[in-house]
């Protein structure tokens, strides 16, 4: 169910329609590249060489189908973005000199909310630029997890998740940001409590490979957990897809075990927050 309040809504606040597939987008008006400036919020640090240059080819072979969206300063003269990075950076390399913007009225606040939605339904941003944005609503706007969840549309424990990415070392959240683990690697370390066990963590997972299950297995391992049962048959892909599902749902690790006549679901948490989130989110308190 979506939520009221999101960053979705502000984002048709701002571009009415929201019709980004008209050719002529109603609205717009063409502004030179060099009087645009980065929207000081931008949440994204980086971005992929090769797919800027598709993107623009493909802007070279049929223009900009979704204008940029700006906030005009009378005083400089100069826009300031609010949406579109990618599209302004493709289109410098594709060698415009205009692009077409839809100018609006924007603070602070709804220039880091909307540079932070378009990003993630595009899903542009990595765990850790995601977290630093969420970090920002939180240190200089003062919005509570709750408050952060409502404007981005993910649960209450999806955003706490994703803060306490930002509690790994700087070697581990180096890994992550290069993708020697994944996120999944990642929140997994986050079970074991001090820093210099989550970093030799880190090197048995690069150096043995591990997957994220191995992962949490290695994890319960050095915390003193029992571990789970080594099975030689190959996990049901449908039990693994449900277990997927209620991960993606949950935003944390679930596990299956089915049976011939029932079975049990066990859902993990790893602090008190993340308890009361879940049960926030289970019954809808």
């Amino acid at each position: 169910m979506a939520r009221k309040g999101g960053l979705g809504r502000g984002l048709d606040a701002l571009i009415p329609g929201n019709d980004f597939e008209s050719s002529a987008p109603q609205g717009t008006t063409l502004v030179q590249t060099a009087l645009i400036v980065p929207n000081p919020r931008q949440p994204r640090e980086s971005m992929n060489g090769d797919d800027l240059e598709e993107l623009a080819n493909s802007i070279r072979k049929h223009g900009i189908l979704q204008p940029l969206v700006v906030t005009f300063d009378p005083l400089s003269g100069m826009y300031t973005l609010i949406a579109g990075e990618r599209r302004l950076r493709a289109s410098k390399i594709a060698g415009l000199d205009e692009v077409p913007v839809i100018v609006r009225e924007a603070d602070d606040l709804q220039r880091l909310e909307l540079a932070l939605i378009e990003n993630v339904q595009r899903s542009d941003l990595s765990p850790l630029e995601t977290a630093e944005a969420y970090r920002e609503l939180m240190d200089d706007f003062g919005l509570s997890h709750e408050e952060i969840s409502e404007k981005v549309s993910k649960s209450r424990v999806a955003v706490t998740n994703t803060l306490r990415l930002l509690k790994l070392p700087d070697i581990v959240q180096k890994a992550l940001a290069d993708g020697q683990i994944s996120e999944g690697h990642a929140r997994a370390l986050l079970g074991l409590a001090t820093p210099q066990s989550q970093i030799a963590a880190l090197q048995s997972i690069i150096t043995h490979d591990l997957n994220v299950r191995q992962t949490e297995e290695l994890v319960r391992k050095l915390t003193g957990h029992k571990p789970e049962p080594v099975h030689e048959t190959i996990p049901d892909p449908e039990i693994q897809e449900i277990e997927e599902r209620l991960r993606s749902k949950l935003s944390t690790r679930v596990t299956l075990h089915h049976g011939k006549k029932g079975g049990t679901i066990t859902i993990h948490y790893f602090s008190d927050e993340e308890l009361d989130g879940l049960l926030r989110q289970l019954l809808g308190d």
